[in-house]
């Protein structure tokens, strides 16, 4: 059928953020100037990344890792949030998800420098009690402390609230069809004109090539994926995924191929996936049925891949 003077158009928008590129996907009006709406969501994401990042030496997080135990230190509001719901899924995962591996993160190599054998040994050999046991936050003043020496690390939460933040920016100028990204991290407005949902690809896991092992059709929900390989690095010639087991402070030696969840926001589904990788299969699986999420895990099995659903979305009944 043609399109009439009356049809919504089609935006599509992206910018630079935390190393990668945030997008925005939209219908609009005739005439409607997504100028602005690009402004104000770069506006977004820049407030994020200087909240949220280790790479910037002026960020809030920075902040909060170089005080001293005991200090209070003020944060925004964003930054309080993210991190109330970072330690409740590290408490409903059982430690599972951690923010507190920023030192192992940093001394593998997957931060600002590369790895380093001397800071390895210090992660390995650290004692390593969970975040939610470390933090403290005082909603009530906008305010955090460490209880403990710990070092902070929001990657695993931040890329997902960041899309979160586009789509409220989305929402804010009015629009009610889009969907809004940041890497594989997606989140879905409403549905396309025509009144379908939104087909989200689910990547095969494979270093090597880009495909779609499945597709997802989501309406008003996120979907996070964290996988063993896109981010690697070389340590003593072993090829090493970045997703840290927080009891060690070092790389999962053997995680799943990938872990994909989708949920109502895409900072929750961030954080799950993370956490569903850490646990593996077997006890992840198991919690995210307990939990009643939407998961799908792919396991490497020989040279094959193995799908093993969790939810309904995902066709487990």
């Amino acid at each position: 059928m043609p399109k009439t003077c009356s049809d919504p158009c089609r935006h599509a928008l992206n910018g630079p953020t935390m190393g990668t590129r945030w997008s925005a996907l939209f219908f609009a009006p005739p005439g409607f100037d997504p100028a602005p709406v690009a402004a104000a969501l770069q506006r977004a994401v820049d407030e994020v990344d200087a909240q949220m990042s280790l790479w910037r030496a002026d960020s809030d997080l920075l902040r909060l890792n170089t005080a001293s135990p005991g200090d209070w230190v003020a944060l925004p509001a964003q930054l309080m949030a993210v991190l109330a719901l970072a330690l409740r899924i590290g408490r409903a995962s059982g430690g599972a998800f951690d923010i507190g591996v920023g030192d192992a993160v940093a001394a593998w190599g997957f931060g600002p420098a590369p790895a380093d054998p001397e800071r390895i040994r210090r992660a390995l050999d650290a004692p390593r009690p969970p975040a939610h046991e470390l933090l403290e936050l005082d909603p009530a003043r906008g305010r955090a402390r460490k209880r403990a020496p710990v070092v902070l690390d929001l990657n695993g939460i931040a890329k997902g609230h960041g899309v979160d933040r586009l789509a409220a920016t989305l929402r804010a100028h009015g629009i009610d069809a889009a969907l809004a990204g940041i890497d594989g991290e997606l989140r879905a407005i409403g549905l396309r004109p025509d009144g379908s949902a939104w087909p989200i690809a689910v990547e095969d896991p494979d270093p090597d090539r880009r495909a779609a092992r499945a597709v997802l059709a989501l309406q008003d929900a996120a979907v996070a994926t964290s996988g063993d390989y896109r981010h690697r690095v070389r340590v003593g010639g072993r090829e090493l995924s970045h997703t840290m087991d927080p009891r060690r402070g070092g790389p999962l030696p053997d995680p799943p191929a990938s872990v994909t969840v989708v949920a109502p926001d895409c900072a929750t589904a961030d954080a799950w996936a993370s956490a569903l990788m850490v646990l593996g299969a077997e006890r992840g699986a198991t919690l995210a049925r307990r939990l009643g999420l939407d998961a799908l895990f792919l396991l490497r099995e020989g040279g094959a891949i193995r799908a093993q659903p969790v939810g309904r979305l995902f066709g487990a009944g």
